[in-house]
């Protein structure tokens, strides 16, 4: 029995090595030419007009947190724009911190992004404007791509992200919802603590006006009330449609909203400008109202 089963064993491994010798049906033997070739890595690029149901913290856009939902579905911000660094700015070992020449260079270009989408400079709005860049891992694997994500803001006081279940695009446009007109301040001591919207058929005490870009250095350099009033008079009385003369700055207050630090430093220089009558009270708008609608007192 033993001798029997040492033959078959025998005769198998025979079996197998006569096999093993003949190539398989519909191959040629040559192993080196039947795998596929090997392709470049694909390096991830975000979608233009996606929306996201929260805003990128830190400006930062990880993969692990990329989840794009339709704009008519709850969200924070919406891509507007996806742009790539130029040359001169992607040789850096770590994505551009905020000041860099490369993050100032992708806000400028999300800034305009954000102003063709939404119809209106942005910060004649409620609005946010964020240039999103990849995580230090995404950077280090070749990734140089950067974002621009918009969307709206609570109030003046909060800026933080108010969901929305549809596209912002065209938000100051037309009738545009989201334009900053009428306001009641809250004063603590000398300081604006916060500016309630209101419409301007009820009673009011400030009214947007426009922007102005300021020129100092440094950020610091913006708290100087007799420059903003010199720069934001001009505004309020081409806005009513009265001289700019000493009439104008005896009958009108003024209250200027700054850019944060951060926007500063990213090159955001625009300076919102507001009129304001904190004895007076308005019950409409005096945009065009002419000398009427500014009397001497």
């Amino acid at each position: 029995m033993r001798r029997w089963l040492r033959a078959c064993a025998l005769g198998v491994v025979a079996a197998l090595a006569v096999t093993g010798c003949g190539a398989p049906e519909g191959t040629d033997g040559d192993l080196t030419d039947d795998w596929p070739a090997v392709t470049e890595p694909v390096i991830f690029q975000p979608e233009n007009g996606v929306c996201h149901q929260v805003r990128a913290k830190a400006k930062v856009g990880y993969l692990s947190s990329y989840g794009p939902v339709p704009c008519d579905q709850w969200h924070e911000a919406e891509t507007v724009h996806v742009g790539t660094l130029p040359a001169e700015h992607r040789d850096r070992a770590t994505p551009p911190p905020a000041g860099s020449p490369a993050r100032r260079a992708a806000h400028a270009e999300c800034e305009k992004a954000a102003n063709r989408a939404l119809g209106g400079d942005w910060r004649t709005g409620r609005t946010f404007v964020d240039a999103v860049f990849p995580s230090e891992y995404g950077w280090r694997g070749g990734a140089r791509w950067f974002r621009c994500d918009v969307g709206e803001i609570a109030t003046l006081h909060n800026p933080y992200a108010k969901p929305r279940t549809s596209s912002i695009r065209g938000a100051l446009a037309g009738d545009a919802p989201l334009a900053h007109r009428c306001f009641n301040p809250q004063k603590t001591g000398d300081d604006i603590t916060a500016m309630e919207a209101v419409s301007c058929d009820s009673r009011h005490h400030a009214e947007f006006v426009g922007l102005y870009r300021e020129t100092v250095k440094d950020h610091a350099d913006l708290d100087d009330n007799q420059r903003a009033r010199r720069r934001c008079r001009p505004l309020i009385a081409k806005y009513i449609g009265v001289p700019n003369n000493a009439t104008v700055a005896v009958q009108s207050g003024f209250i200027t909203y700054y850019p944060t630090e951060e926007l500063w430093q990213d090159g955001t220089r625009t300076v919102q400008c507001f009129l304001w009558f904190p004895s007076r009270d308005l019950t409409r708008s005096l945009k065009g109202g002419g000398p009427r609608a500014l009397p001497v007192r």
